[in-house]
This record gives structure tokens, sequence and C-alpha cells, in this order.
């Protein structure tokens, strides 16, 4: 009988995302790959350091040591022998992998939905894109990121921002055509209507299950961190209420920058869909892109005089 992948926490990583492979990256030429492919040869026996994501996967598959709750894809655009020095260095960072998909340069975000993901997470933003109008959270991770605090190691710590991550757009879509006070009256008229789910929702209701594996030793810990502000604070709030998911923490920051908040949370990733607080966070956390809504539309030419 084939085996199967049901009732796990799977997330699907580029190799980028999880090694760090910025030195091989500069000599890579989708025309001309086969210089990329050498030196990741002669490099075979050289495990790569950890990436951005590093410390979200190894705190996840931790949760193995619990049950079988969660499993950890490679999903690659690399050729299949720079493949084997993804496996070899999981295997020297003691991150146990098992399976692998490398594309060759080919696209690889339609393997999401035999995956069945909770998560893709990858460098190369075409497929970040991609996998988000598939429907399935996605982020580009900012590779010039800080690593993960070591802070607290018994802890998967995840922070999300609200519009357009967790949520919709639609609140969002109201402050860039109209500004604050439009956004905060529509969120006060509708304050006892759910917003509407965003594309991190499912990541957030897997996550609020897997909580529920959490012992003593190893815990899931989640933030809201939001540039939100009293009044429009409280339906984002009775959102979650209404999803039936409590996040541990909830920043309602006005505007306020968010990476010194960031950083004292200490994530082992943040998600926001502004690449202003994205490149902000990085400075401080693991951070990445998520691709999608009214802040990552391509604007509108001027009309011609």
């Amino acid at each position: 009988m084939p085996q199967s992948l049901d009732g796990k926490l799977v997330v699907a990583i580029s190799s980028r995302a999880l090694f760090d492979f910025e030195e091989e990256n500069l000599i890579f030429d989708p025309a001309d790959p086969e210089p990329y492919k050498a030196l990741q040869l002669t490099r075979l026996d050289q495990p790569a350091q950890p990436g951005v994501a590093f410390s979200l996967v190894q705190k996840l598959l931790a949760f193995n040591t619990i049950a079988p709750l969660v499993e950890v894809v490679i999903l690659s655009r690399n050729d299949p022998v720079s493949g084997m020095r993804v496996f070899r260095s999981s295997a020297a960072n003691g991150i146990k992998l098992e399976r692998g998909v490398f594309t060759n340069g080919a696209p690889p975000f339609s393997y999401l939905r035999p995956l069945n993901a909770h998560l893709f997470l990858s460098a190369n933003p075409d497929d970040v894109r991609e996998a988000l109008l598939l429907g399935f959270p996605a982020a580009r991770v900012a590779t010039t990121s800080v690593l993960a605090s070591r802070a607290h190691p018994n802890e998967v710590r995840i922070a999300f921002d609200g519009d357009a991550v967790l949520f919709s757009d639609e609140a969002e879509r109201i402050y860039q055509a109209g500004g604050l006070q439009a956004f905060q009256e529509h969120e006060t008229s509708k304050v006892a209507q759910p917003l509407p789910d965003g594309p991190f929702k499912p990541l957030l209701a897997t996550l609020h299950r897997l909580q529920q594996a959490s012992t003593p030793r190893l815990r899931i810990r989640t933030a809201l961190v939001t540039a939100r502000s009293a009044p429009a604070h409280e339906r984002a709030i009775r959102t979650l209420m209404k999803w039936n998911i409590a996040v541990d923490e909830a920043m309602f920051l006005g505007g306020l920058d968010k990476g010194p908040f960031l950083r004292e949370f200490a994530p082992d990733f943040f998600f926001d869909d502004q690449t202003g607080h994205v490149d902000a966070a990085a400075r401080h956390v693991p951070a990445g892109h998520v691709a999608g809504g009214v802040a990552n539309e391509t604007p509108l030419a001027p009309p011609a005089p």
C-alpha cells in the first residue's frame, strides 16, 4: 500500500531556503547550468551551512519525536546531482529528510498539489507567486535575513502579519484607496463581521492542531504582528475567535517599525506581504515575503497626456 502524508504538516522547501547556497548561486546561469552543477559536485562531501529557514525546519521536525506529525520535502529547481548535496547536508546537520523533487530548472510549484503542502518556502519569487495563485501558503525567503535566535530552543516561534497574510486584503484595499481614516471607519463598521480568509489561514489552522501535541519540552508559539491599531484591532481578534484559533501574542503596532518587536519575540520565521516590512524584519529575524494582495499588484500606468 502506498505511503501517505495525510494528517501531517507538510512543508515544501527549496534548497536555498534550507541551506546557505548563496556563494554557489552567484555562478548559476539558467542558460548554462553546468558550472553550477560541477561546483556542487566538487562540494558533495562539504556540508552546506544552515540557511534562513533551517531553524524552522529543525524545530518542526522535532515534533516527530512525539509522533509522525511533520513532513519536510525538498522542492527544488536543482538538478538531481546537486540534490545529492542537499540530502548529504541535511544528514550532516541532523535534519532527517526522506523526500525530494528536483526539476533541473523547470518550475517545481505544480508538485505542491500531490504533496498537499501546507507551506512552500523558496528563494524564487516566480515560484512563490505561482504557488499562491494555486492556493498554497507560500513565501519568498529573504536570503539576507539573519538566522534565528537560539533563545527559545524548545519552542517553534512563528509570526504573521495580518491583512493579506492571515486575513484577506479586503481591509488593506480600503486603506490603499482611502487612507487611515477610511480604513478605521470601515473596520469599525464591520467589527462583528469576520475578515475573509487570507492565504496563510490554512497554515495557522494546521499549526493550531499541531499545538495540541505540544509538551512542556516542545511547543509552538504564534504571534500576530500587524500595523493595525485600535479600534481596528477588534475585528482581527474577533476573526480569530470565529475561526476558533488563538494566537499566543498579538501586537497592534499602529505603523511602528515591526523589526524591534520581532527581535524581542525572536521567531523562527516571520511572514509579511510588504517588502519594506520584510526587509526591515530581516535585519532582526528570518523573514519571508508573501507576494499576494493589493500591495503586490503592479500599479496601472498613468494615462497618456
